[in-house]
């Protein structure tokens, strides 16, 4: 009976070390391959950053175009509001009385809502002309990133599902010879 126990452990002891060993064998080449697909993923993450970086440059170009045509409406307005306070001091000084003096101002009034109006819609302009340019970009970005992400995850994906597949059947497999072994050793 020792005998038949020693001999059954030997022989589970040997079916046990050879699937491991075939297990591990499988592994290794998994690892591997997924080690492999894994340089590649790196490598490839050289034209994502490059695509940002060009999008940085081309943001910080929008954003400075922006600021400029914003200082340049900033030194229209200060000029303009400059030169129409002094029309406004030239008209008080000629005029002949209170009324004339109401009168010019509220003419000039008129002149200057539509100097005031003109210059939010030149700022209104400059904005929109940015936004859309930033979106642009952005919009660029997200497809050439997101796009080449989907097409190389979709393999990289499938793979590691026949991998999982292939270590579950190994193991089932060895599962099943051993539950034979200890059936046919009871018989």
């Amino acid at each position: 009976m020792i005998e038949q126990i020693q001999d059954f452990v030997s022989e589970q002891t040997a079916a046990i070390t050879s699937k491991v060993k075939q297990i591990r064998e499988e592994s290794t080449t998994t690892v591997r391959d997924a080690v492999v697909e894994s340089a590649g993923s790196i490598k490839s993450l050289k034209s994502p950053v490059r695509v940002i970086a060009r999008s940085g440059v081309k943001l910080t170009s929008v954003s400075q175009t922006a600021v400029a045509s914003l200082i340049e409406l900033q030194s229209d307005v200060l000029t303009s509001a400059l030169s129409d306070v002094a029309l406004r001091l030239e008209r008080a000084a000629r005029a002949d009385g209170i009324v004339d003096l109401v009168r010019d101002q509220y003419e000039l009034a008129y002149a200057t809502r539509g100097r005031v109006v003109e210059d939010a819609q030149r700022a209104m302009q400059i904005f929109k002309v940015a936004g859309r340019d930033m979106k642009g970009v952005a919009t660029h970005v997200y497809e050439t990133i997101v796009d080449t992400a989907e097409e190389k995850a979709a393999p990289v994906a499938k793979a590691a599902k026949r991998a999982k597949r292939k270590t579950k059947r190994v193991v089932r497999k060895a599962k099943t010879k051993t539950r034979a072994r200890k059936t046919a050793k009871a018989a």
